[in-house]
């Protein structure tokens, strides 16, 4: 059975040291640096929201009406269906309750 390529233990040695070099930080400096807990003042967090707010892409209405009437059809077809096998699970305990009473 031949192996397949890639699967030698030195090839695996190597692809484990890249994917741990790539997981690692970058240096000793970057794990131990202080992280900045400065706080922002109201304007500029009003600002930056603003910023952030025009980013937004907001759907159009057609989409939001062909997607509101799938979601329709999918309630609709899935309440079907565990309507169907509510009714046959219940038949099949009634016709083994039935044969258990001796009926």
């Amino acid at each position: 059975m031949a192996r397949k390529p890639g699967s030698s233990p030195q090839a695996m040695k190597a692809r484990a040291a890249k994917t741990a070099a790539a997981i690692a930080p970058a240096s000793a400096l970057a794990a131990s640096a202080p992280v900045n807990k400065k706080k922002t003042n109201p304007a500029q967090f009003i600002r930056e929201v603003r910023a952030e707010a025009r980013k937004i892409t907001w759907t159009t209405r057609k989409e939001t009406w062909i997607t509101s009437v799938m979601v329709g059809i999918m309630v609709v077809m899935a309440a079907s269906f565990f309507f169907v096998v509510d009714l046959g699970l219940g038949a099949g305990v009634n016709l083994l309750l039935k044969f258990a009473n001796g009926g």
